[in-house]
């Protein structure tokens, strides 16, 4: 009997599930890095190798973790060791990595609150000021409640459970998102000046294809759309065994790629009009999203209101990523304990709080301690995404490519649809070309959290 079906937990729908793995996907990495690189990397240019590698190199890994969560009815942490005893240890390392990132992205989270409240609450010119930002991270005890409010919702959601929370959240989140992307983006791209910007965006150069511009879209599509993480193989092993996993995956890649390019084009010309053309003012990371943008809203007619909707997507982008995270620590350990699912939801709420204070505290109290250089909270992201995932997609590869063969993978797909049309692809994708990209998101990661290259 499937682990999940001891559980209750499953998906009601496959729309359901689509909704849930691409609102995993969509997250911050979305919003606030993919308008900076394709801006960075000549637009169209970027985007077109961005899109080859999601329909080829994501395709590849994310299948196989669906369908290795499917097939075993675990969480990542006993799904290898089901399938091959000795192979017990990418578990554990693959469960390592959101229990690392939940509590970090609950302290960004936390931020988003923040800055949607100001311009829900009318504040949006004050929060356009030079040292709002720096200002406010740097307190102590307001941080902490509004990323306590975070992490309260995300688990008023886990406590639901997976039909009545993750799924149904996902169902209203997910086709609000789109449409707020789309509102703001018509908006944007109808402002005076808006023009340059668009075409800067869109424009290919091929001049800036490089192997930079592949190593920036591959780290890209990786961390966006949560592989290596354990979260797809949670959402597989909770996907019903008649639900096709090849059109599911094709569908979660066009809502994760979309919102993507929809974040582009709300941003990049935003930036280039108050700019007055300056490339170099799209920044990536924070410094976009709290800085920089909130500046753009406040500069614009009508701006304060565009400015709400779009923290609040922002915020929605945020939980729907925090759901999933923390929805995989629960899997881990409820399938590890053995324990009550509310018990263990509380546990990790608990320990959630306790973790992210630190993370906080380093841009305020704690900002004189650093490690490597790093502060708290990046040295956590530096771990978890430029060194921990790309091993564990690395091990994941050859694991399926080498030691339980990819007929593992595919023989699952092939139990709930007539035919697996991408076979051939995919066996050579995940034997022989994937683990050859992962190493290279590795190396490249590392590198550039050490500032030895620039991504």
């Amino acid at each position: 009997m499937n682990e999940h079906k001891k559980h209750g937990s499953s998906f009601s729908s496959k729309m359901g599930f689509i909704l849930a793995a691409a609102g995993s996907a969509v997250g911050l990495g979305n919003l606030w890095r993919f308008p900076y690189l394709a801006a960075k990397y000549g637009g169209g240019s970027f985007l077109l190798i961005y899109v080859i590698l999601a329909v080829t190199f994501g395709f590849a890994l994310m299948i196989t973790e669906i369908a290795l969560g499917r097939k075993t009815g675990k969480s990542a942490l006993y799904a290898f060791s089901t399938l091959h005893e000795k192979c017990g240890f990418i578990g554990i390392l693959a469960s390592i990595v959101p229990i690392i990132i939940l509590p970090y992205y609950c302290v960004i989270g936390g931020w988003v609150i923040k800055f949607a409240w100001a311009f829900l609450t009318g504040s949006g010119n004050a929060a356009a000021a030079d040292d709002y930002f720096s200002n406010f991270i740097a307190r102590t005890g307001e941080p902490v409640m509004w990323l306590v409010f975070f992490i309260l919702a995300t688990s008023v959601v886990i406590l639901l459970g997976v039909n009545k929370g993750i799924e149904n959240i996902s169902k209203v989140l997910m086709p609000l998102l789109v449409v707020l992307s789309v509102i703001i983006a018509v908006f944007v791209v109808t402002r005076p000046g808006a023009g340059a910007g668009i075409v800067y965006y869109l424009k290919p150069d091929l001049s800036k294809i490089s192997a930079n511009a592949f190593l920036a879209a591959l780290g890209q599509l990786f961390y966006s759309m949560s592989l290596a993480m354990g979260i797809m193989i949670t959402y597989g092993s909770y996907m019903k065994k008649n639900e096709d996993i090849e059109s599911s995956v094709r569908n979660i890649e066009i809502f994760d790629t979309g919102i993507a390019f929809l974040a582009g084009l709300m941003i990049v010309p935003a930036v280039f009009v108050f700019s007055g053309g300056d490339q170099a003012s799209l920044k990536a990371g924070p410094t976009l999203m709290f800085i920089t943008l909130p500046k753009v809203f406040d500069s614009m007619a009508g701006g304060h209101l565009i400015g709400t909707v779009f923290f609040v997507l922002v915020l929605f982008a945020a939980l729907t990523s925090s759901i999933s995270l923390m929805e995989t620590v629960v899997s881990i350990f409820v399938d590890k304990t053995k324990k009550s699912r509310k018990f263990i939801t509380v546990c990790v709420t608990v320990y959630t709080v306790l973790m992210a204070i630190p993370s906080s505290l380093g841009f305020g109290i704690w900002s004189g301690f650093s490690i490597h250089g790093m502060s708290i909270l990046d040295f956590f992201d530096f771990i978890s995404n430029s060194v921990l995932m790309p091993i564990v997609a690395f091990l994941t590869c050859v694991f399926v490519g080498f030691i339980v063969k990819p007929e593992a993978i595919t023989d699952e797909v092939e139990s709930s649809t007539q035919k697996f049309k991408s076979k051939k692809l995919y066996i050579v994708l995940i034997k022989y070309v994937a683990p050859i990209l992962v190493l290279l998101i590795l190396f490249s990661s590392v590198l550039n959290a050490l500032g030895i290259i620039t991504l």
